[in-house]
């Protein structure tokens, strides 16, 4: 999914595109329907024109005379390495031994996986908001996640970048008391460590500073980059919600309906979904993607189970444990929140991600959480 993330062509009009950030009165937090979007005015910062820019990737002329010493090589490979590349991945086309490694070799990465998003070191509080903090709440903390979706949007980013930067977001402020016109200045500093370990190329501190209408200067973000650093003690890998529905996505995808980008696309919706919500940092990842599984597959079929053994035995979770999580991803899809992540829903309404914001499931039977 994240090649295909980077192969959708942006907007025409997404270079021009301007957005005025206006004041969010803290006493209206609780009306939020009432208000148009406003990304961090609550923070009291004035956000003005966002312009993306782009990263050439020039080769040397080193690189060049290499390429043509394999000029033959390629010409008599590259019919051969065409179709493996565009050919989708399944059963048929790939050999025995292929499956044999994979059906010994996944349960051991994601036992690995596993144990990594269940250290303490790694996770957030889940009420670091009530324990810690006492000048940032939820809704700010929202505004700043949707932002960062339209930033992460704008430069062309992968996805991990931002299921990466809100994980250091809330690993923060679980243990640094943040005053609320510093949250900003946060999150741009967490997008730049997570690009510089995920992007080929990623955007450079001006350009986050010109991203915040230059509220913040070049020293402060990178003053902001070392504290963080020093508190991740430089252990910025860490497996997040997207690590493992890459993982759940190939195992669901156990019938025609399922293998479809349609699917894809809606399972990446709604686990970026749960991002926004703060009542989600209690869940691990893996239970996250887990949940968003469950409700992409009841989404396209809502007549039939989506939880079966395979599943169960793929994720180590029971539909029982996925419950609270699915209802509450659920509750966001459904629209009943719709001040809930309205550049996520912009985004994911566009056609080249099949509309998937659009689609909006019944309420799901309670026997769909039975155990099987």
């Amino acid at each position: 999914m994240a090649s295909e993330e980077n192969n959708v062509p942006a907007a025409a009009n997404r270079a021009s595109k301007k957005r005025a950030f206006d004041s969010l009165a803290i006493s209206n937090e609780n009306d939020p329907l009432t208000k148009k979007r406003v990304v961090l005015g609550e923070l009291n910062n004035n956000l003005g024109n966002v312009v993306g820019s782009t990263q050439n990737l020039n080769f040397t002329e080193t690189h060049k005379s290499n390429r043509k010493s394999k000029i033959k090589l390629r010409k008599t490979t590259t019919k051969k390495v065409d179709k493996e590349t565009v050919e989708p991945e399944s059963s048929a086309n790939s050999s025995p031994k292929d499956d044999l490694q994979k059906c010994g070799y996944a349960p051991l990465i994601y036992q690995h996986l596993h144990s990594l998003e269940v250290e303490e070191r790694r996770r957030p509080l889940s009420n670091y908001m009530e324990k810690v903090q006492n000048d940032v709440t939820p809704t700010m903390r929202m505004i700043l996640v949707d932002w960062l979706v339209e930033v992460a949007e704008e430069y062309k980013l992968v996805s991990d970048t931002l299921y990466l930067a809100v994980t250091y977001v809330d690993r923060y402020l679980s243990s640094h008391i943040l005053a609320r016109d510093r949250l900003q200045l946060l999150g741009v500093s967490c997008m730049l460590v997570a690009s510089k370990y995920e992007e080929i190329s990623q955007p450079h501190v001006e350009d986050f500073c010109y991203i915040t209408d230059n509220t913040y200067t070049k020293e402060e973000v990178v003053n902001m980059e070392r504290d963080l650093l020093n508190f991740l003690n430089f252990e910025i890998s860490n497996p997040t919600t997207k690590t493992f529905l890459r993982i759940f996505t190939k195992a669901a995808q156990d019938t025609s309906a399922f293998l479809t980008l349609q699917f894809e696309f809606l399972g990446c919706y709604l686990a970026e979904l749960s991002l926004l919500d703060y009542s989600c940092v209690r869940f691990l990842p893996s239970m996250a993607a887990a949940s968003a599984i469950f409700l992409t597959r009841f989404t396209v079929l809502p007549k039939v189970r989506p939880w079966n053994l395979a599943l169960q035995q793929c994720t180590g979770y029971k539909p029982s444990e996925l419950k609270d999580c699915v209802l509450l991803i659920h509750e966001l899809q459904s629209g009943r929140r719709e001040a809930i992540g309205r550049a996520l829903r912009e985004r994911y309404m566009d056609h080249k991600y099949k509309c998937v914001a659009a689609l909006h499931p019944p309420d799901i039977p309670d026997c769909f959480f039975d155990d099987a």
